[in-house]
């Protein structure tokens, strides 16, 4: 089995731990994108890198990495800033002919699978895994894992697979909002990139939900809590903790 999939046990634990968090008075309706790679390194004995590469968590005796995301089921998923070398030329050629426009494209999942590549050569990897948590509107949470490459095959997405179009700039009462590169997957014929290179140069995957499992494999779901610590209950609880020594 890969490295990448956590045991059952681990998948209640890190549901357990997840849970626990979201007792207290204080945690809202989501889980930080810090805590949640924190919990799934103890769980995996592995290391938070907290830098920005493409793997968030690090387990180098068993040469896996993790990319963790953490969202309510209705926000997407940012890949990262993706600043395209020659970005400048490359827009312009997209307004020129449909082969310019295909190139910027290709450009932009180039950077995609380069920046797990990299990681995969920096730190000797044989896989990377996909480590998301999911908030659902209904009370229900989701936290799934699944390879996304290998040393081997550490392609992630494939150029012949998107076609690219410049959206429609829309206005609204404060400003003018800039065209965004948007790229279709071919086989489902969705949107799964918006590439807003005209300006802070986000790129948004909102492909990832079609990641998203159907059944129960290598996933656990679980409930937001009933009931939370009060203030009061919390305070007596830390001042317990604080006296142990």
């Amino acid at each position: 089995m890969s490295n990448v999939y956590s045991t059952q046990e681990q998948l209640k634990t890190i549901s357990k731990i997840l849970t626990g968090y979201l007792k207290l008075p204080f945690s809202g309706d989501a889980i930080p994108g810090a805590l949640m790679e924190s919990i799934v390194s103890e769980v995996k004995s592995g290391q938070v890198l907290n830098t920005y590469d493409f793997i968030d968590i690090l387990n180098q005796s068993k040469k896996v990495g993790w990319q963790v995301k953490s969202t309510k089921a209705s926000t997407p998923v940012t890949w990262k800033r993706a600043k395209i070398p020659n970005s400048l030329q490359l827009i312009k050629d997209s307004n020129n002919s449909a082969q310019g426009l295909q190139k910027l494209g290709d450009t932009i999942i180039k950077f995609c699978n380069d920046h797990a590549l990299e990681s995969i050569n920096e730190y000797g990897l044989d896989e990377i895994g996909y480590s998301r948590l999911i908030v659902h509107k209904d009370g229900i949470l989701t936290y799934f894992e699944k390879i996304l490459c290998t040393k081997a095959n550490p392609k992630i997405f494939h150029e012949s697979e998107f076609e690219w179009k410049w959206s429609t700039p829309k206005k609204t009462k404060k400003k003018e909002q800039l065209p965004a590169l948007h790229g279709f997957h071919k086989p489902s014929k969705k949107k799964w990139f918006a590439w807003h290179g005209l300006g802070e140069n986000q790129l948004h995957f909102s492909g990832e939900k079609a990641w998203w499992p159907s059944d129960g494999i290598n996933k656990i779901d679980f409930s937001f809590p009933k009931e939370r610590l009060s203030q009061a209950q919390l305070i007596k609880l830390l001042n317990e903790i604080s006296a142990v020594q």
